[in-house]
């Protein structure tokens, strides 16, 4: 049986989780947008067209995944809202 979280810890946990998904949209439509970009801008033949806009969009997901990963599973302080664990 685990011990509960206090207000404070889950306040820390949302706000983290919050943090880690806008990132991760963020990161991975901007990826999504740059390769992307490519069909618009430049002479993109037809045919290739649609497999580059499905590569663009797996490398979106792609870097969306990798950053919520790094972010949630990096260390946290033991105590929320310090950044030092001896003060």
């Amino acid at each position: 049986m685990s011990p509960t979280r206090t207000r404070a810890e889950r306040d820390a946990l949302t706000v983290e989780i919050t943090f880690a998904l806008v990132t991760g949209i963020l990161l991975g439509v901007a990826g999504f947008l740059a390769l992307a970009g490519a069909v618009v801008w430049a002479p993109v033949h037809r045919a290739w067209a649609g497999p580059w806009l499905t590569a663009s969009g797996v490398v979106g997901v792609a870097l969306f995944a990798v950053r919520v990963v790094r972010v949630l599973r990096r260390p946290q302080p033991s105590q929320p809202g310090r950044t030092n664990p001896d003060s």
